[in-house]
This record gives structure tokens, C-alpha cells and sequence, in this order.
């Protein structure tokens, strides 16, 4: 039978409950997050335990070889981990050119920056979790080991990276990515199980090291070694250095409401700007053309300036606090009009992700995101180890006048970005959407259809999505009110309605009543989201 097929329109309703809750885009991911709960482990454990269980459950988009972030709120105050990698010391433009590119590669062992997931899941557990880490990570090392069968989206993106990697990917490098991730010559389909002794091995000796043995140990000599056989530049020296940043997370008000995203090298506050420059605007109305027209508007005008300027927040050309404050947001504000724009950079002042969202009785919640970036990432997996090393640094440029110009030690523009709201000091809730390029816009999104329009967790997620790519260029999802896309096609933007909503991001929300305490969640119907609750 076909899995994907669904010839009659399916519904989800609002999750609700009190003493826990876990989102994430995979149902074995969720609970293992619910069982670590039910074990004694707060908020923060369960996220770590899907976190590290989605790394074998959904490897088509994270990796014990990628980055992570996260927002925790714990005793009313709103915590911020940025556990994303710098290049290689020894990673510059000059030896990326002379290796006969004109700019970063896509796969490889060029791209691969420092991987950051094991030190987050480390650091969060340190800082504020209940349960020891080797306890915490048990269901991902089970699954890894003992194997688990293939849900319906998963299968599809295993099934169309494998197609992709067997035509491009034909170096002695890759191998152990087939040997690993096709062990039978073929990519595993819906309901076949896979499992990865490798990963299991690694997943637990970062257990029982609080994760040193990734970065210092055992599991940092085979890296350094896979990386000198085949030309890398991540090494074990880049690996001891490395330690995940606490930062305090930045905001914007809308409507009442605090919007909360990690500060750059992140692009969440992309949407932040966009947030700003919507809110100038007329009054939202519900399926109105000119309200997304205006949306949109905004979005491509806090986008455009993101691209342009969002790097290391100390390599960046302007302050994050101009492009979050008031003046700029009138002065992009006032650019919008009833017709689409082709938006131009800020003239600057003279001076394939997963995300999860965890929830305890205690009020304690997580908003966490992590990615090999682009699917599997760079296809270089470490030999006997399922470690898939991610391709982060390909966003790097080899452009010495780019803000975000490749440099030794340097953390490249983000993509992945988890979200918070509040509202007058209290915790609404974590949200967010993966998806590269759509985080943002899918944050953005979020917010609007749950402050504007009211729409429950469930419903908020299900609202058809547009997502702008370049220039007047909107893609929409299959259905998108066909009224508002000749609406939209009138007032000049150039809108596409895409074959599915794979791009389009794929979210989950968890919100709290801060008198009741009751825990409402909704997952994400573009993929095999599931929301495990106690």
C-alpha cells in the first residue's frame, strides 16, 4: 500500500494535558522525551532525550555531527544556549580555493565546521537537568541499537537523498554514508527497520562522558583521522577547544506579546524585524489579500536586510539593536505599498532541521532545534561511529567585503532558530518551524495567525503557508486559497503554488495557561509529527 497516499482530508485536534508534554516531527523521538519524564526528569531531559533519539529516528535531517540552539525557561527567566560551530582553524578562502572552488561547496569534507549537538545536550543537562546524561540518552541508544521501522515522511526523504547522493556523491569519501544509511544497496522505505550499532556505540560513550569523548576522547581521534584520509580541515585540536555559548536571547513586542529569538549568528531575528516592520501596518483582517500582501512585504524587507548583514554579531555591519528598534522599523516600513517591491538591502545608518518543544508540571520549557543543515548533511559520516558530519560552513563566503566571509574560527549565518513567546512576564510557550530559509518566515507566520487571529496550536501549524525566495518570487503551498494567489499575482508578486509542502517548514507549539498550568500542543501535519503526553 501507499503510505503517502491520503485520498480523504485527515484532521488533528489541540493536544491537551498537565504533568508533561513532548512535540517533535517523530513519534518514537516524542516518546522518549515522555519516558525520560515519567522517570523523573524534567523539561530540559526530555528534550535532550528526543533531541539525541531524533538523531536515529529522523537522520535525514539531524546528526550527532550537527549544531544546535535553545531557548529553556526555568523559574520565569529565559535562558539562551547557542551551541553552533566555528570553521576549522586551519579553513580559510585561500585553501578553499586552491582546492579549485570560487566558492564553498555543498559536500564534502570542505563545508564541515565544528558539530556543537553533543555539547548542547551536555550543557543543558549540567545546567538544569535532574537526570545523569547516560540515563537520559538510554531510548536513542536503544533504537539505535535494536532498530525501529520507517514512518511515511521519513522514508520519502531517506528515499530521495539516497537517489541524490548516488549520482553525486561517487568520491572514497562518501562510502561509509552508503555503507551506513544504504547498507543493503538501497535506501530503507516505509516500515522497514534500520537500525546503527555505530551510533549506538557513540551515542552511549557520549553518555557516559558528559560528551568529552567527542571532543577529546576516543570518538575525537577517529574524526581527526576520517578528516586527514580524505583532505578535511576539522581537526581533534578544533574539537578540545570547542565549548556551546550562553547568550541572552533578544525580543520584540508585538501586541502585547514578547517574541523571543537567539541573538546572530541566528537569523531569528529576522523575524523579530519583520514582526516590527508588519505591526506599522493597517489592521489585520482574516484571508485578506492585502493583509498577506502586507505581511509578505515585510518579510522580504527584514529578510533582504538579513542576508545582507547577519553574521557573527561582532562581524556584522550594524548593531542588532538598530535592526530591531523602532527607527528602522518605521523607516522599512514606509517602503511598502499596494504594490509587490523588488527590495534592495538597508541603507545602513553612518556610524533538509528538526525542532522540538518539551513542557514539565513544574513550568519548566524547552524550545530546541538542531540540524545536519542541509538533509544529511555534507554525506561525510565517520566510519563505525553513524556520525554524518554536517555542511554548515557552505553559507560561509569567499568574499573578503561579506560580513559573513569565511574566517578560522569563525560561526557562520544560522539557519536553525527555536522560538519563545511570553506575554507580561509569564511563559506562553515554545514554538518553531524547521526548514532552512522558511525558520524565519515560518516564525513570523506562527505569531501572526496566533496573536492576530487567535487560532489554537493545532490550528495555527495547519494554516497554509507562502514563503518568499528572491525578488517578487512567492512560492504558496497546493492549498493556498487560489482567490488570494490572483489577488497577490495583481498586486505584482510572482506566485507559485508548489507540487507539496515539503518546503515549507515543519513545526510544533507547546502553550502554557499560567493559571491552570494545563499544557495545549500542536504538531506538525507535514510531516510524522506526534505529541506524546502525561
Amino acid at each position: 500500500m501507499d503510505y503517502s497516499y491520503h485520498p480523504y482530508q485527515s484532521q488533528r485536534h489541540t493536544v491537551f494535558a498537565r504533568k508533561g508534554m513532548v512535540a517533535t516531527s517523530q513519534p518514537l523521538a516524542a516518546n522518549a522525551g515522555l519516558e525520560i519524564m515519567q522517570k523523573g526528569g524534567n523539561a530540559i531531559d526530555a528534550a535532550i532525550a528526543s533531541a539525541a533519539a531524533l538523531t536515529v529516528v529522523e537522520p535525514t535531517s539531524n546528526g550527532i555531527g550537527g549544531d544546535a540552539f535553545a531557548l529553556v525557561w526555568v523559574k520565569d527567566k529565559l535562558y539562551g544556549l547557542n551551541a553552533s560551530g566555528p570553521a576549522p582553524a586551519t579553513l580559510t578562502p585561500e585553501a578553499v580555493i586552491a582546492l579549485g572552488h570560487d566558492k564553498m561547496p555543498v559536500h564534502g569534507v570542505v563545508p564541515i565546521t565544528v558539530p556543537g549537538a553533543p555539547a548542547a545536550w551536555a550543557e543543558l543537562s549540567r545546567r538544569f537537568g535532574k537526570l545523569p546524561l547516560k540515563e537520559v540518552l538510554a531510548p536513542a541508544i536503544r533504537y539505535a541499537e535494536e532498530g525501529y521501522p520507517l514512518t511515511p515522511i521519513l522514508a520519502k526523504y531517506w528515499g530521495l537523498a539516497y537517489k541524490k547522493f548516488k549520482e553525486i556523491l561517487t568520491g572514497d569519501e562518501f562510502t561509509a554514508w552508503f555503507d551506513t544509511f544504504a547498507p543493503d544497496g538501497r535506501a530503507p522505505e516505509t516500515g522497514d527497520m534500520w537500525s546503527s550499532p555505530g551510533h549506538a556505540k557513540t551515542l552511549r560513550a557520549i553518555a557516559d562522558t558528559d560528551a568529552r569523548d567527542f571532543y577529546e576522547g576516543e570518538i575525537a581521534e577517529q574524526i581527526d583521522a576520517c578528516m586527514k584520509k580524505h583532505g578535511g580541515f576539522l581537526s581533534k585540536e578544533d574539537l578540545s577547544t570547542y565549548k556551546p555559548e550562553w547568550v541572552e536571547p533578544i525580543s520584540v513586542n508585538y501586541k502585547g506579546y514578547d517574541v523571543w529569538e537567539i541573538p546572530p549568528n541566528g537569523h531569528g531575528m529576522v523575524a523579530l524585524m519583520a514582526l516590527n516592520i508588519y505591526k506599522k501596518q493597517s489592521t489585520p483582517q482574516w484571508n485578506s489579500s492585502q493583509t498577506i500582501h502586507e505581511q509578505i512585504e515585510s518579510m522580504k524587507l527584514a529578510f533582504t536586510d538579513g542576508k545582507a548583514f547577519i553574521t557573527e554579531e561582532a562581524d556584522m555591519p550594524v548593531e542588532t539593536a538598530h535592526l530591531l528598534s523602532e527607527e528602522y522599523a518605521e523607516k522599512r516600513s514606509a517602503l511598502i505599498g499596494d504594490e509587490a517591491l523588488d527590495p534592495q538591502p538597508y541603507d545602513l545608518p553612518k556610524g533538509g532541521t528538526v525542532y522540538l518543544a518539551t513542557a514539565d508540571e513544574e513550568g519548566n520549557m524547552v524550545s530546541f532545534i538542531q540540524s545536519n543543515y542541509m538533509g544529511f548533511g555534507s554525506g561525510i559520516v565517520v566510519p563505525g561511529t553513524g556520525i554524518g558530519l554536517q555542511n554548515r560552513g557552505c553559507d560561509f563566503s569567499l568574499e573578503e567585503a561579506h560580513p559573513n566571509v569565511l574566517k578560522p574560527g569563525k560561526r557562520t549565518y544560522h539557519t536553525i532558530i527555536p522560538g519563545f513567546l511570553s506575554k507580561d512576564g509569564q511563559a506562553v510557550g515554545p514554538f518553531g518551524i524547521m526548514g532552512g530559509y522558511m525558520q524565519p518566515q515560518g516564525h513570523y507566520q506562527v505569531v501572526l495567525n496566533t496573536v492576530d487571529f487567535l487560532l489554537n496550536p493545532q490550528a495555527t501549524l495547519d494554516v497554509p503557508r507562502w514563503q518568499w525566495t528572491e525578488g517578487k518570487k512567492i512560492l504558496v503551498e497546493p492549498e493556498f486559497p487560489s482567490h488570494l494567489v490572483q489577488e497577490l499575482i495583481q498586486k505584482g508578486h510572482d506566485v507559485t503554488a508548489a507540487e507539496d509542502g515539503g518546503s515549507f517548514g515543519r513545526g510544533q507549539i507547546i502553550w502554557r495557561n499560567p493559571v491552570t498550568g494545563v499544557l495545549q500542543g500542536g504538531t506538525e501535519s507535514r510531516t510524522d509529527g506526534a505529541i506524546a503526553v502525561w
